[in-house]
């Protein structure tokens, strides 16, 4: 049942969703913002520029999430040659792409005040420096490779080489002696982080993953579109 699909019903479906996501972002986003910017308050130690915190950490947890995504998505597609997991994975790419660079500049300029530079060869930084080339390297590989059953190789072993970053990424605050501090926020106990900073910082998660889900309806959209131009009923 996944080894096909056809583009007409499913652009069908997502060729109306756009609109719909678009207003739930701009309320969620605006709700987020209003509670970040000048509801939650001030941190002790960094004053006002710990906001920019409900920027970096949203824009960092979505781009681990979808290199994630895209990585399960690669692999169960390689295996049982499901070629929609594939232009399901290209389409995310491009939102995780911008909200790692929205991460590793919004992480500069909090470093400035907060470490007195505005880089340093931090092991969660350099990692996630790393991760910024994968998602590169990913995107360049499905502009340069045309045909289907060697980019699907190539993609495939791009980010199965990338996804061994992610847990570094998670874990390198623990693992080494790093300038940023231990996670604030734990699953499985309580966080350390007040519930008034909490709150903003879901509402920007949130609101950042109706971004992301917007970008990719757009981009999945447009490959659909390429497909039934291209004559084809099922890819």
């Amino acid at each position: 049942m996944f080894k096909y699909f056809e583009p007409g019903k499913i652009f069908s479906i997502t060729s109306k969703a756009p609109k719909y996501v678009l207003v739930l972002f701009v309320l969620v986003l605006t709700i987020g913002l209003m509670e970040g910017l000048f509801l939650s308050p001030e941190d002790y130690k960094q004053s006002h520029s710990v906001r920019i915190m409900y920027v970096h950490v949203p824009a960092a947890w979505i781009t681990l999430g979808i290199f994630t995504v895209i990585t399960i998505l690669s692999i169960i597609g390689y295996i049982f040659k499901i070629r929609n997991f594939f232009l399901i994975s290209k389409s995310l790419a491009p939102s995780g792409f911008v909200f790692c660079i929205i991460a590793l500049v919004t992480g500069s300029i909090w470093g400035r005040p907060t470490w007195g530079t505005w880089w340093a060869w931090d092991a969660r930084i350099t990692s996630m420096l790393i991760l910024f080339l994968f998602y590169g390297i990913y995107l360049l590989a499905w502009r340069i490779y045309q045909r289907t059953d060697k980019i699907f190789k190539i993609s495939s072993l791009i980010v199965l080489i990338g996804i061994i970053n992610i847990p570094i990424i998670k874990f390198s605050v623990d693992w080494w002696n790093t300038l940023h501090q231990p996670a604030s926020i734990n699953i499985l106990s309580k966080s350390s982080i007040h519930s008034s900073m909490l709150y903003p910082l879901f509402l920007m998660t949130a609101a950042f993953a109706l971004f992301s889900l917007l970008i990719f309806l757009m981009k999945y959209n447009t490959e659909l579109i390429k497909i039934k131009n291209k004559g084809l009923d099922r890819l």
